[in-house]
């Protein structure tokens, strides 16, 4: 994340600068590059060309500029679609979210998944706190089918195996709170994988009733209702930029 009057920075390859733009994730601007549709200075941009501070990018002949640094924090509702747009016409997180600028969800959240989900116009930031090496922690709240057993907490605390690799959270702790015919269960992990924790309950036997992602690289929804969102302060910009392995200066 580089300040607007130093964009892009000296030695910038191209996909990243138009990342850093808001423009489109890292690897959406490389197909974006290879189909021609972007210039540097008036000339056909190349596949990891290097930019710096000077150059003129566009795309599709409409100057690229870069956006002030936005990160959201919405608290997902139940019944929205983790996308900008849903052909089906369903409700999505997009939905009262400032449109004046390029937004899009950092990873997604089921249909009925609740809790928090980061919004920005940072391709480049999203990518890294979806990187599997950076193992971003994540809190889940989910109610499960059925009394979860001492056994099967030793067996969910161990990790299992499921058919693409191992699942090894870094807790699964009982909640203090009662349901009838099932358990709460508070999961902290650090996978991304495609419904992991649904995946994860399922494998030992008890599928998932409800799901909630408390926190997301430390970030909570406290405060936050269903369905409204805020901005990061300066301070959570300065923590998810230490989290997501790149301790830069924020955009101004």
């Amino acid at each position: 994340m580089s300040e607007v009057g130093d964009w892009p920075a000296p030695g910038t390859r191209i996909h990243r600068a138009l990342a850093q733009a808001g423009v489109a994730s890292r690897r959406k601007a490389e197909v974006l590059v290879a189909e021609g549709k972007v210039t540097v200075n008036g000339v056909c941009a190349e596949v990891g060309q290097v930019v710096g501070p000077g150059d003129r990018i566009a795309l599709e002949g409409t100057e690229v500029r870069a956006e002030p640094l936005r990160v959201l924090l919405l608290n997902k509702p139940a019944g929205t679609v983790t996308t900008a747009h849903d052909p089906q016409g369903r409700p999505t997180v997009m939905d009262g979210i400032p449109d004046d600028v390029r937004l899009f969800p950092v990873g997604r959240l089921d249909f009925d998944t609740t809790g928090v989900l980061l919004i920005t116009n940072d391709g480049g930031l999203a990518n890294r706190l979806l990187h599997p090496r950076q193992r971003i922690p994540k809190v889940y709240e989910t109610l499960v089918e059925g009394r979860v057993s001492s056994q099967v907490l030793r067996t969910m605390r161990a990790g299992v195996e499921l058919e693409d690799g191992p699942v090894r959270p870094l807790r699964v702790d009982p909640m203090d709170r009662q349901q009838p015919g099932g358990t709460w269960l508070r999961i902290e992990i650090t996978e991304g994988r495609n419904r992991i924790v649904r995946r994860f309950c399922e494998s030992v036997g008890h599928p998932v009733r409800r799901l909630h992602r408390a926190r997301f690289a430390g970030l909570g929804t406290r405060g936050v209702k269903p369905g409204d969102w805020r901005f990061l302060t300066a301070e959570e910009l300065r923590q998810l930029s230490r989290i997501s392995g790149e301790p830069t200066k924020e955009r101004a």
